[in-house]
């Protein structure tokens, strides 16, 4: 009889920074701030950070599992307010059935108990309608620090101080199917937190880590503000023997083409390199990571046959060209079958054929990304799903 595979899965429902963003330019990557989601394959829940992509779990989470109670356990890197914010509107946190337990850092500004007079200082007056007392899960706030090192419900957990004003902690979970590290709002050039942050990432599966600026930024206008570059990323990631990196914290001035731009040249140095997007799912299995990308954004969608050319890269990085049929077409994105496999979230240009009702034939193109990719059956085709990343064109008139 075959073992059950030993799984655990990373879902990222906020992947943005500094403050929310509903700009249709930023939708592809997703708008929402801070959160993460770990399942171990010991069926343990970990919750990493409380933006506004908190409330969006907590949503779903009520829609698939309805009144069933929730155990989770909240690591909170710091508490500024992209990491903090979606705390009110975190449906499980007002049903009695459920539990959550609750970790960050003594901070000097709060003295004691800082953990949990944040969290009831954001529903105090006049910042919130609705007083802490409404919500009736049960509660339990830990003060850790940097350089401790946990267990919980089998997995290791250890801790170290990131870069960042008025302190942040960055997360390393050991888990019977790899190790996640999670390392956003740090800033490099201090020797002594490098060296923390190098430590924490050591051979990991995954290095979450903070992308917002880029070099040159940090350099001038965005020194001090605490946070990372995409370049420095990498350089820690093949220093210290990571496998796969993703690109986190998008700055919200950050475009879903600055973000591909900063993805693409990465990927130009090291080849497991992801850019954190709402929906996306990295599962670990023996230390082997897979991706997958789901978007919730469907817009108005028809059944279709259309003759389209396809053109892009497979995951090797070598360039194709193929004909194909799309059979399902919406406003924001459409599906095909392809021959090759390729790359998740790279760019792909499609050229639509299309025949008007004089019988004259006309083109329209498109620029999208691959958000999701899955197998026909055992061998043969690959089904592909993309996202328009621009308005058509429509050179034929």
């Amino acid at each position: 009889m075959a073992q059950p595979e030993i799984v655990a899965r990373l879902g990222f429902w906020g992947v943005r920074g500094s403050t929310p963003t509903v700009d249709r330019a930023n939708w592809r990557y997703g708008g929402n701030t801070p959160c993460l989601e770990l399942i171990t394959p010991e069926g343990a829940h970990f919750i990493l950070d409380c933006g506004t992509g908190l409330r969006m779990l907590g949503n779903k989470r009520v829609q698939k599992y309805g009144s069933k109670p929730m155990s989770a356990h909240v690591f909170v890197t710091h508490y500024h307010w992209d990491h903090i914010q979606g705390i009110p509107f975190f449906a499980p946190l007002y049903s009695e059935q459920n539990s959550l337990h609750f970790y960050s850092f003594r901070s000097e500004a709060l003295g004691r108990n800082s953990l949990q007079r944040m969290f009831e200082a954001q529903m105090a007056t006049p910042y919130f309608p609705v007083d802490v007392n409404a919500m009736a899960a049960r509660r339990q706030f830990t003060e850790i620090e940097g350089g401790e090192s946990f267990a919980i419900n089998g997995t290791r957990i250890t801790t170290r101080w990131l870069n960042h004003p008025q302190g942040c902690l960055g997360f390393r979970f050991e888990t019977a199917a790899g190790t996640v590290v999670y390392a956003t709002d740090n800033e490099p050039g201090d020797k002594t937190f490098d060296k923390s942050l190098r430590e924490l990432a050591a051979g990991a599966d995954i290095l979450v880590n903070d992308a917002q600026y880029t070099r040159e930024q940090l350099q001038s206008s965005r020194k001090g503000w605490g946070h990372s570059s995409w370049q420095d990323g990498v350089d820690i990631a093949k220093e210290v023997g990571v496998r796969n990196l993703v690109l986190f914290h998008h700055d919200p001035e950050s475009t879903d083409r600055i973000v591909d731009g900063r993805l693409r040249e990465a990927r130009q140095q090291l080849e497991s390199v992801w850019a954190a997007a709402e929906g996306m799912v990295i599962s670990l299995c023996d230390r082997a990571a897979s991706v997958t990308l789901r978007n919730s954004r469907t817009g108005l969608r028809r059944d279709a046959q259309f003759a389209a050319t396809v053109s892009g890269f497979t995951r090797e990085g070598k360039a194709f060209t193929e004909e194909t049929l799309v059979h399902d077409l919406s406003l924001n994105g459409a599906s095909f079958t392809l021959s090759h496999l390729p790359q998740l979230q790279a760019e792909v240009e499609m050229v639509l054929r299309t025949s008007g009702k004089d019988g004259r034939e006309g083109e329209m193109r498109f620029r999208g990304h691959i958000i999701h990719r899955d197998p026909v059956g055992d061998s043969g085709p690959v089904s592909v799903g993309i996202i328009f990343s621009d308005d058509p064109e429509n050179p034929a008139g």
